[in-house]
C-alpha cells in the first residue's frame, strides 16, 4: 500500500510506513490499547487510515468498523482491568496521589451519577480516552450500565474522526492544524467544567455534613432536655412518696400511741 501523494503533516506522516505495512492491523492494534490505558497513537492512526481511504487506498467503512470494534474492546479491557484490580490499587497507593477513602467516596458518587455521559465523550479528550474505562471500572459502574455508553462513544469518535479524515482528503494539513487547536481548547472546556462539577460536589458535600452535624446538635439538646424533665419527674415522683410513706408512718405511730393509752382508764375502773 502507497501513501497518498499529499504531504502529510506532523504525526500522520511518522505513522504513514506503519499504515502502509500493516494497513487495517495497525488501526485495530493502535485504537484497542489507545483506548485500554495505553498512550499510544490511536486516533491518529485513526485519522490517517480516513486519509488513506478517501484517497482510495482503504476502505473506509472497514476503517469505522474496525476503529469502533477496537475502541469498544479496548475500553472493555481497561473496565476489566479496573474492576478486577482498580479498587485494591486505590487502597494500596492511593494516599501517595492525595486519593483518599473520602475523595474516593465522592468519586464514587459522580460516577455513579455521571458515569454514562463520561464514557460517552471522554474518548474525545486525550488521558480520558484512555483511563475512562479503568475509571469506570474502579468506582463500580455496573457492566450492563457501561457497555452501551461504551458502544456509543466508540461509534461517536470513530464517526467523527473518520468523516474528518476522510473529508479533510488534500487539505489535510490545513485541517489538521485547526483540528488540534480547537482539541486543546474543547479539552481546556472539558476539564473547566469537570473542575466545577466537582466543586460543586464538594461544596454540597459540606453543606450536608454541616447541616448533620447542626441536626445532630439540636438532638442532643433536646435529649438533655428531655433528661432533665425525667430526672425532675423522677425526683418529684421519688419526694411524693417519702412523703406518702411517712405520712403513713405517723398514721401508723398514731394508731399505736392510741391503743397503747386507750385500755389505761378502763382498767382503774373496779369489776362487779
Amino acid at each position: 500500500m502507497s501513501a497518498p501523494t499529499t504531504p502529510l503533516p506532523g504525526a500522520l506522516a511518522g505513522l504513514a510506513p506503519l499504515l502502509d505495512h500493516y494497513g487495517y492491523l495497525a488501526v485495530a492494534l493502535l485504537v484497542l490499547l489507545d483506548n485500554c490505558g495505553i498512550p499510544v497513537p490511536g486516533q491518529t492512526i485513526l485519522v490517517l487510515a480516513s486519509v488513506y481511504a478517501g484517497a482510495g487506498h482503504l476502505d473506509f467503512a472497514a476503517v469505522l468498523v474496525i476503529a469502533a470494534v477496537a475502541a469498544t474492546l479496548g475500553n472493555s479491557l481497561g473496565y476489566l482491568i479496573g474492576r478486577t484490580g482498580g479498587r485494591a490499587f486505590v487502597h494500596r497507593w492511593g494516599r501517595y496521589v492525595l486519593l483518599t477513602p473520602a475523595r474516593m467516596e465522592r468519586a464514587d458518587g459522580f460516577f455513579e451519577r455521571n458515569g454514562g455521559k463520561v464514557v460517552t465523550v471522554a474518548r474525545f479528550v486525550d488521558v480520558l480516552r484512555q483511563t475512562n474505562g479503568i475509571i469506570a471500572g474502579t468506582t463500580g459502574m455496573p457492566w450492563r450500565r457501561f457497555l452501551p455508553f461504551n458502544i456509543l462513544g466508540a461509534v461517536l469518535w470513530t464517526a467523527v474522526w473518520g468523516t474528518f479524515g476522510y473529508l479533510a482528503g488534500a487539505n489535510i494539513g490545513a485541517v489538521y492544524r485547526t483540528a488540534i487547536r480547537y482539541q486543546l481548547w474543547f479539552a481546556i472546556g472539558l476539564g473547566v467544567l469537570v473542575a466545577v462539577l466537582l466543586l460543586r460536589q464538594v461544596l454540597r458535600y459540606r453543606r450536608r455534613r454541616r447541616e448533620g452535624t447542626d441536626a445532630e446538635g439540636a438532638d442532643g439538646t433536646g435529649t438533655s432536655d428531655g433528661t432533665e424533665a425525667t430526672a425532675d419527674t423522677e425526683a418529684t415522683a421519688d419526694t411524693g412518696t417519702a412523703a406518702g410513706s411517712g405520712t403513713a408512718t405517723d398514721s401508723a405511730a398514731g394508731t399505736t400511741t392510741d391503743s397503747a393509752a386507750g385500755p389505761g382508764p378502763e382498767s382503774d375502773e373496779p369489776s362487779d
